[in-house]
């Protein structure tokens, strides 16, 4: 599928959302392939309203993977326009504040869904292309292993 999702510029809508990183016993990093541009990255999503940014997260990874996870702690806060801006195919261009927690699998088993075309683990030098641009940085800041939040 041809991607027509652009990043960067000035945005005309803001969204909020969760992503999660979690890893298997070796150290390798579980991405999802996404349905929609077919770009790897994290998973996670929008927030529902009436929900936290911790519910959004264990809802999304269920929702994109089949896992059942719990929060570890809070890798990043994601917020700059720089980052993350996402220019849509039907003119929206979304401001995204996203919240990066270090997850861990407490049950489910891995399930594919309508936004995840594939599911598999990576190490954190050698991840898959084509990769979504804006998760780059998220990328990095796990790399880092900083004990404090990064903030972004």
């Amino acid at each position: 599928m041809p991607d027509q999702t652009t990043y960067g510029g000035t945005p005309n809508q803001m969204r909020s959302g969760a992503a999660a990183a979690i890893f298997d016993a070796a150290g390798r990093l579980l991405l999802q392939q996404r349905s929609d541009n077919g770009y790897w990255g994290l998973p996670g999503g929008g927030m529902d309203l009436g929900e936290s940014v911790a519910q959004t997260v264990v809802r999304e990874v269920r929702e994109e993977t089949g896992y059942e996870v719990e929060i570890v702690r809070l890798i990043g806060v994601y917020s700059d326009p720089v980052h993350s801006v996402i220019n849509y195919p039907d003119g929206n261009r979304v401001q995204s504040i996203v919240c990066l927690f270090e997850c861990r699998i407490t049950g489910g088993a891995p399930a594919l869904s309508d936004e995840t075309t594939a599911l598999n683990w990576f190490p954190l030098d050698a991840l898959p292309r084509p990769f979504t641009p804006n998760h780059i940085i998220r990328i990095q800041d796990i790399l880092a292993q900083q004990t404090a939040a990064f903030f972004r």
